[in-house]
């Protein structure tokens, strides 16, 4: 297999030309070489958890965040689940060439708007290995190459993953430069991806807050932004103790590092004397340390008094603020203030109250009576995701296939000039 490029700039040069020949692949070739990627990883189990054990020892060393050596970590069946969501984008309907808009005009040239690959795709994020597989697997499902900026921390675990990918593509005949990694440059790496217009087409951030926004301010490439996750559930009124104990719980215990979880929970004053002890206590029971304001406090044992700070956090943590509210439109209110247009729900019997939650609440995922955690990629049916979206131009919310394709238009005639 050729050796990467020494230089960041070449190694970009290098995904280019590849998108070039990826993107007219057919269905199959592009199925056939993530299969052999999928049986590549799974063979590899051994090297890639050694590799993520390193990472974990120097992340630990560090003072790497609970959160993120979270994120960081892999283990067999997580490694096992990175295979298994790559053959489900394999399995996945190839979202190049779809016919999307077509039209005869009166001169009779056949015009046809048809899905193409952007071609390349940047993405610079965090302590995540997981995210070098699903974006490369969806990057080329749908014809693209990938250019991969994942941070020091997982800097031997993602080499392993990237080769390994390498030569699965290789061995089933497809450009292996069309994945490509700057780890090894650190940050200068991620400013030549952030300055690389005309080399790579979309960037994606996916991590901090800190680094989305950087990452969009500074950028001449053409970013697609994913948020951070300042998540509310609502307990409305009429809220049933089983629905909303159980779900606040999941929310916010399964994962409390992955940007779907619950970070706020707000309580309909009329339901607070029956909701909050119960809530609290089964949070409590999973290790979650509630900040709540007084009414909360005065309702449950063990609350820690929230401060305003609290209702903008994004904890990554077992911790969860909870406060009372009078109503719905005070729910809504504070949701409009402090929410970061991730995802919301609200737990309700009362349909109206779900139809106007639904209606009014404007973040990229909203719901009624359900966990935060079905924010996902994989839960919704795309293999994977590229990130949440949290803007409204070209995509929003969960980021599949779709959603790494352009559109071009299509023109046939037969000798027509204009009048």
């Amino acid at each position: 297999m050729t050796q990467p490029a020494a230089t960041a700039h070449d190694r970009m040069v290098q995904a280019q030309q590849a998108a070039r020949t990826l993107g007219l692949l057919g269905d199959a070739a592009k199925r056939d070489a993530l299969l052999a990627v999928a049986t590549a990883i799974e063979r590899s189990v051994a090297s890639v958890l050694a590799a993520n054990e390193r990472d974990l020892h120097h992340g630990r060393e560090a003072g790497l965040s609970e959160a993120l050596q979270d994120r960081l970590r892999l283990d067999e069946a997580r490694v096992a689940a990175l295979a298994a969501a790559v053959r489900e984008i394999a399995a996945l309907p190839d979202p190049v060439g779809r016919v999307l808009d077509e039209r005869t005009l009166d001169n009779g040239v056949r015009l046809q708007k048809v899905s193409v690959p952007f071609g390349v795709v940047g993405v610079i994020y965090e302590a995540r290995p997981n995210v070098t597989v699903d974006i490369t697997a969806l990057a080329l499902r749908s014809g693209n190459a990938v250019v991969l900026r994942g941070g020091s921390a997982a800097l031997q675990t993602n080499a392993v993953l990237v080769e390994v990918m390498r030569d699965a593509l290789a061995g089933a005949g497809v450009d292996p430069q069309a994945v490509q990694t700057l780890d090894e440059f650190g940050r200068d790496g991620a400013r030549e991806l952030m300055h690389a217009r005309g080399l790579v087409d979309v960037l994606v951030p996916r991590g901090s807050a800190q680094l989305i926004e950087t990452v969009v301010t500074e950028s001449t490439v053409p970013v697609i932004e994913t948020g951070a996750g300042v998540v509310h559930i609502v307990l409305d009124e009429s809220a049933p103790l089983e629905w909303a104990r159980d779900i606040v719980v999941n929310a916010k215990a399964q994962r409390p590092s992955v940007c779907n979880a619950v970070e706020t929970v707000l309580v309909h004053r009329d339901a607070a004397p029956r909701l909050v002890g119960p809530v609290v206590a089964a949070l409590a029971h999973a290790g979650v340390t509630v900040h709540g304001d007084a009414e909360v406090a005065s309702l449950a044992p063990g609350v820690v008094p929230a401060g305003d700070e609290d209702w903008a956090t994004e904890h990554l943590s077992l911790d969860l603020s909870m406060r009372v509210v009078d109503d719905l439109d005070e729910a809504l209110e504070h949701i409009r203030r402090y929410s970061t247009g991730h995802t919301e729900s609200i737990i309700t019997t009362d349909e109206r109250n779900a139809e106007r939650f639904l209606a009014e609440v404007d973040s990229a995922v909203v719901m009624a009576n359900a966990s935060t955690r079905f924010t996902d990629g994989g839960e919704f049916g795309f293999g994977a995701e590229v990130g949440i979206s949290t803007q409204k131009l070209h995509a929003r919310g969960p980021m599949g296939l779709a959603e790494l394709t352009s559109t071009k238009w299509l023109a046939r005639g037969a000798g027509q000039i204009r009048a």
